[in-house]
């Protein structure tokens, strides 16, 4: 029988903890760990992590961290002969419960670790502390930030790339005895993460229980009618929004007013005209199978894992798939606004930053490429009629009337102008501009088009966020800015002069995409605008198990 080393320095591949766990060198029965002993145990860890070439990747890629929490007489062991063994390998299986997968972490080569864990040689001790810490430490890595960096799912998405601090959970484990209490604290705290884990638990039960039933197309149904489908109706929305299981008063096939207000509570959560009908698109959303909506908690909750640590207290959340902006003071939300947000093809960012200052009255200096492929057939066409909009054509420090132009001279490749429109009810940004300045050239701007807003899905700007009610936006942002209230606002608005109102202390804002999230514990879900889940869904689906 040969010792622990040796074994380990076989091929590692997915069942290499079972193979060394064959041939660990047996021990008689022995009591609990002196210091002495969980000082060699430590010294063995550090030897392996300096001198073991044949460690699989996750032990490898941790070493560091775990060499320097070991290295410190003053940390203890933090798995062997405690209970908290027990609990992770726990925790790994249910790691569905965070929309993680247990099939990624190594919980059977861990169980056949922790059987002998206390009847084997010190050397193989330290092989057992050193793949539960490894094991540890990629599970909370998986719990806070992400099973991968967003860049590496999708280079358009621009979340700065996170990373735990591998010693401090390690130390955090050492000082919290209840491994239930570490996680909770450990798992993100910003949105409603613990919300989404409550939700996605209950859609579980409902998957374990058959799922919800389908209701049939056919025409559109509204209340007072009476129909086949009533009770199919009746029966899904019984699972999510509250609707009475029993028939109505009136018979099992009428749609009662109590069925209906069920209708709209399902449409409101839906992004769906809440009009109590039940259309078209209204029966698609309800027969949208449980296991597709469990797929958008999990997608959701890796989303906010990969979100800042550190909102900020006071912050701005534009959700891009939801058509909504929420500011946030002090943590409590203050105000809701609807939003148009930019077209499949024109892409809102995904992204945080901070704002900087209001512009108002601004200028709109149209971006070159829609300069070329909007608006020049227009200026030769009519550049009259963009002059009556006030368009301007500015080239360093000159400026001139869009009509003084010989605009057949110029196209794609060359077009030496800055297309500009000066401040005005016409102005495409309409009175305002809330700035963050960034490389994606993306704000916040009020709109002269106002009939968009009534609209579920309102994707139809070249990017930018457009906003419902951008008075109250910017009363918001200046809120800590001594002399900028309201009245100031619309009075400086009054005058047409462009004027810059710089915040007395940036505000953080994040420009986010969830297709799923929980309001007081309320799912919603909204239809993936730009197929983002898509490339999430099949990232995560193709993680195979480093072990």
């Amino acid at each position: 029988m040969i010792d622990a080393m040796t074994a380990i320095r076989r091929p590692l591949a997915a069942l290499a903890i079972a193979a060394a766990l064959g041939c660990m060198a047996a021990a008689p029965a022995e009591a609990a760990l002196t210091a002495r002993e969980a000082a060699q145990i430590a010294v063995s860890i550090s030897d392996m992590i300096d001198k073991e070439p044949s460690l699989p990747l996750p032990v490898r890629q941790r070493g560091p961290a775990i060499r320097a929490y070991y290295a410190k007489p003053e940390n203890g062991l933090l798995w062997l002969e405690r209970p908290r063994m027990g609990a992770f390998i726990q925790r790994l299986k249910d790691a569905a419960d965070d929309g993680l997968d247990p099939s990624a972490y190594p919980i059977a080569q861990l169980e056949r670790l922790a059987a002998v864990s206390g009847n084997t040689d010190t050397r193989s001790k330290a092989v057992i502390e050193l793949y539960f810490s490894a094991s540890f430490l990629e599970y909370a890595s998986d719990v806070q930030v992400g099973r991968f960096l967003p860049r590496k799912v999708d280079p358009s998405f621009y979340q700065q790339d996170k990373s735990i601090d591998s010693l401090a959970a390690l130390t955090g484990l050492a000082r919290q005895p209840d491994l239930g209490k570490f996680f909770r604290a450990w798992q993100p705290q910003n949105l409603d993460y613990e919300g989404l884990r409550q939700t996605l638990a209950q859609y579980r039960a409902f998957e374990r229980a058959g799922g919800w039933p389908k209701v049939p197309l056919g025409e559109t149904l509204k209340p007072g009618m009476s129909d086949p489908r009533v009770p199919a109706i009746r029966a899904r929305l019984a699972y999510t929004d509250g609707a009475d299981p029993r028939p109505s008063a009136q018979g099992a096939t009428y749609f009662d007013r109590g069925l209906a207000d069920a209708v709209a509570n399902f449409q409101e959560r839906h992004g769906l005209d809440a009009d109590g009908n039940v259309g078209k698109a209204t029966t698609v959303a309800l027969n949208v199978p449980v296991g597709d909506r469990i797929e958008d908690l999990i997608l959701a909750m890796e989303r906010i894992r990969w979100l800042p640590n550190n909102l900020g207290a006071d912050r701005l959340m534009v959700n891009i798939a939801g058509f909504e902006l929420k500011e946030y003071r002090q943590n409590q939300l203050k105000d809701v606004m609807a939003v148009v947000v930019g077209k499949p093809y024109s892409r809102t960012p995904v992204f945080s930053d901070m704002v900087k200052y209001v512009e108002i009255n601004p200028y709109w200096n149209v971006p070159g490429t829609i300069a070329v492929k909007e608006y020049l057939p227009k200026l030769r066409q009519s550049p009259a009629g963009l002059a009556a909009d006030g368009f301007e054509v500015v080239q360093g420090a000159k400026v001139w009337p869009v009509n003084a132009i010989d605009w057949s001279r110029y196209g794609p490749g060359n077009f030496p102008f800055q297309l500009r429109q000066r401040p005005g009810p016409k102005n495409a940004l309409g009175r305002l501009k809330i700035m963050f300045p960034n490389q994606f050239d993306v704000y916040l701007h009020d709109t002269p088009a106002r009939t968009l807003f009534v609209k579920t899905d309102r994707a139809f700007s070249h990017g930018c966020i457009r906003l419902s009610r951008p008075i109250d936006a910017a009363v918001d942002v200046l809120s800590g800015t001594p002399g900028w209230d309201r009245a100031r606002i619309n009075a400086t608005i009054a005058t047409g002069d462009r004027t810059v109102a710089n915040l007395a202390k940036p505000l953080p804002i994040h420009i986010t995409y969830f297709t799923a999230w929980t309001d007081h514990g309320v799912a919603n879900f909204r239809a993936d605008i730009y197929e983002q889940d898509a490339k999430l869904a099949a990232a995560l689906g193709g993680r195979t198990m480093a072990w």
